[in-house]
């Protein structure tokens, strides 16, 4: 039987300021071969934004949470989180070093998370956990 390659969803603020980190992520797990559901290169105009993500969510294994200080305000954020829960999907939030861990909501707290290094680093940490082995 052939090994099945993980498809994730990637949830991030549209606020952020950290576009570059995330296409230089979404890259680097595209290039170890994971399917990435990513709403800027998923969603087409004209679709439902709400029906696309939910189609995303249910089709993907994992639900990645890139975390910062914008996303945490974000409503999109606990829509998400809480579809996800509802759907028994694996969550990973990836964390900056700077962030004060009381603010993450609690579905995270309670899970390992990944600390946000080098796109690349983070890439091969999710890799490495889903796998069990190195990236």
């Amino acid at each position: 039987m052939e090994k099945q390659e993980p498809k994730v969803f990637i949830s991030y603020s549209h606020q952020d300021a950290d576009k570059e980190w995330r296409k230089e992520f979404v890259r680097a797990l595209q290039q170890q071969g994971v399917d990435v559901w990513l709403d800027e290169t998923r969603i087409r105009p004209g679709d439902s934004i709400s029906d696309a993500i939910e189609a995303g969510l249910r089709g993907s294994d994992t639900i990645i949470y890139l975390i910062n200080p914008e996303s945490l305000k974000s409503a999109y954020l606990y829509f998400e989180l809480g579809a996800a829960m509802g759907m028994n999907k694996r969550l990973v939030a990836i964390v900056p070093q700077d962030i004060d861990l009381s603010q993450l909501p609690q579905p995270f707290r309670v899970r390992k998370f990944l600390w946000r290094q080098s796109p690349q680093e983070t890439a091969n940490a999710f890799l490495c956990d889903v796998s069990g082995k190195a990236a």
